[in-house]
């Protein structure tokens, strides 16, 4: 063996990209949504818009055109679908 002395340990890596030192995500689309952001519809009707971002889908005219008779059809109960 050569006189240098060498670690049988692998170099420690920094946080990975979007990470704290701490191992959290710091980027903010990756944390949870704060509870005065979240709402159950109990402390205001549902919207049309509501309804199309409930379903997954970006909205767009005719996609909030269709939730909106979906509400007038179905009411509030329009969204279980969606719900677990």
């Amino acid at each position: 063996m050569s006189g240098s002395s060498e670690s049988s340990e692998a170099p420690k890596k920094g946080p990975k990209r979007g990470e704290s030192s701490q191992g959290r995500a710091t980027d903010p689309a990756d944390q949870p949504t704060p509870d005065r952001l979240l709402h159950t519809g109990a402390e205001r009707p549902l919207d049309p818009e509501d309804l199309v971002r409930l379903s997954g889908r970006e909205p767009t005219p005719e996609r909030v055109e269709k939730a909106r008779k979906l509400l007038e059809e179905e009411g509030p109960a329009a969204a279980e679908r969606y719900l677990p």
